[in-house]
């Protein structure tokens, strides 16, 4: 399974990528939203686990762009800032997952295993397939 981790505080998101290495996951790291999109371009991830507060462009501009031209991706947000209207937003943009930082590996790991077995997100709303 093909991860990206998308977060700009570094320290964190290296470390969450070693100890997903270690549980099996090829995982890449993007530090901002621009740099996600131009890996996502070049080669596209199973799951994008996406902070919602990042300088630049914010996690939910890049679900919305993530989606419209890749609804194949499965998208889980890990944020330690967002709100309860963050997260009904997210799910409604796409989102098959909301995590709270700081989050327990094994709740991680099975997230992103329980992203892989929902149906892919359609722009009109409806499950594709």
């Amino acid at each position: 399974m093909r991860i990206l981790l998308v977060d700009d505080e570094e320290e964190f998101v290296t470390t969450l990528c070693e100890r997903l290495r270690i549980r099996g996951f090829d995982t890449e790291v993007a530090l901002n939203g621009e740099e996600a999109i131009a890996l996502v371009a070049q080669r596209i991830p199973d799951v994008i686990v996406l902070d919602l507060k990042m300088p630049g462009i914010d996690g939910l501009t890049i679900l919305g762009r993530l989606q419209s031209r890749h609804p194949e991706v499965r998208v889980i947000i890990l944020t330690g800032h967002g709100s309860e209207k963050d997260k009904d937003c997210a799910l409604r943009q796409g989102a098959c997952g909301y995590l709270q930082k700081p989050v327990d590996i094994d709740a991680l790991v099975d997230a992103l295993k329980d992203a892989c077995r929902v149906p892919a997100w359609s722009p009109d709303g409806c499950e594709a397939g």
